[in-house]
């Protein structure tokens, strides 16, 4: 496996169907192309931008090394998750496939103390944030609830309640307001969730506090099945302006547009100027889940036509261009790719299998007497296998 292969199955796009005989159609207003913020084009070139250059102007070859390699390592962490989860070492996995550069982009744009509110797909930003990948498995694989503590790198437990984590980023950045402290607060999630009731709150409330918190939305095309022209009739981070604050439009597989808009959106949040949303618009390459087969609903051209814009493909060609970065480099980073995925192999093979009473564990702060009955009725229903099995051999012994 190379560090940058990608699988996908592929089936036409199944047709629309026919219109009922002398049906109506309400007209649809044409909306015009929204303006993207971008740095790097597809092929690889540099592209100027007067408003956020300045973000990036402390990038080095080193740095865009860097971020290659945060791009490879992910995805390569991810394909192994994918493939651990088709071999039923994991329940299920949810993919990053090509959306690499939204997450390292905007992961790396973080300082230590700025704090993190993921869904379950930010790989990529767990990685920038010093969660080790292995730590993100235990989850999927059904032995805890999570993994790390998330005030160690403050990156908090992944949400698996769409939306959710956009109330409680909110309630945070309040709170940071109030504390009066130099930190921003972001909250990631897809544009699925972005049709949820808890965002609009979120937004609702971010604005009215003057919250410092980036609501970075991660628009992959796809809410499962669904695809943004059914969910939204204005490009996405328009509707910020709804809500009182700015939003802006980025190419998500852009490392480097990634990281100068969330700087700035960052920067913006920390200076007291309150929310701001950030709609980093890229792919799904993959499925939404283990559990999904994308080839029922979309079709073969639309993910070539993205599989040419392939974020880690992008920053390859500009490495090349500039001479930033070897052969040996490549070689090298190859090397400790398929380390890596061994590394994830083994650890998630030897998760020793949870203990079954932490169920009853931090239920209530200060316990109670009904989860107490619970635990000791629970254990006792347990004990009752270990006695059948004595039972058993009792009997044979006597005959």
């Amino acid at each position: 496996m190379t560090v940058e292969s990608t699988a996908a199955a592929r089936k036409p796009r199944r047709s629309s169907g026919t219109k009922r005989a002398g049906a109506k159609t309400t007209p649809q207003p044409k909306a015009s192309e929204p303006q993207l913020v971008q740095l790097l084009t597809p092929e690889g070139e540099r592209v100027k931008n007067d408003e956020y250059d300045g973000f990036v102007a402390d990038i080095t070859p080193e740095s865009l090394r860097g971020l290659y390699r945060d791009m490879v390592l992910t995805r390569r962490f991810d394909a192994e998750a994918t493939s651990l989860q088709r071999q039923g070492e994991l329940g299920l996995w949810a993919s990053l496939l090509g959306q690499e550069a939204a997450q390292i982009g905007s992961g790396r744009a973080l300082r230590d103390e700025d704090y993190v509110f993921p869904t379950y797909r930010e790989h990529g930003v767990a990685w920038c944030r010093g969660v080790d990948p292995t730590n993100l498995l235990g989850m999927f694989r059904g032995v805890n609830h999570g993994g790390w503590d998330p005030k160690t790198n403050n990156f908090h437990l992944y949400t698996i309640v769409i939306g959710s984590q956009t109330l409680h980023a909110t309630g945070y950045a309040m709170g940071v307001a109030k504390d009066g402290a130099d930190s921003a607060v972001i909250a990631y999630f897809g544009d699925g969730a972005s049709s949820q009731g808890d965002v609009a709150e979120s937004f609702t409330f971010s604005a009215v506090y003057n919250a410092p918190v980036v609501f970075f939305c991660q628009n992959n095309q796809w809410a499962i099945s669904e695809p943004t022209e059914k969910q939204m009739r204005v490009p996405l981070y328009q509707r910020a302006q709804g809500f009182g604050f700015p939003g802006v439009r980025v190419d998500g597989n852009d490392v480097l547009a990634c990281l100068a808009v969330t700087r700035a959106a960052l920067e913006r949040a920390r200076s007291g100027e309150g929310p701001m949303l950030v709609e980093a618009f890229t792919y799904r390459m993959g499925a939404h889940t283990t559990s999904d087969d994308p080839t029922k609903y979309r079709a073969d051209e639309e993910r070539e036509a993205w599989e040419a814009k392939d974020p880690i493909l992008r920053l390859r060609a500009y490495l090349e261009r500039e001479s930033a970065a070897d052969e040996a480099f490549f070689a090298a980073l190859e090397k400790e790719s398929e380390a890596l995925g061994r590394r994830v192999r083994e650890a998630v093979r030897a998760m020793p299998d949870p203990d079954h009473m932490a169920i009853f564990e931090h239920v209530y702060a200060d316990g109670h007497a009904l989860v107490d009955e619970e635990r000791a009725q629970f254990a006792a229903y347990e004990a009752s296998f270990a006695d059948s099995g004595s039972d058993a051999g009792s009997v044979e012994e006597d005959k």
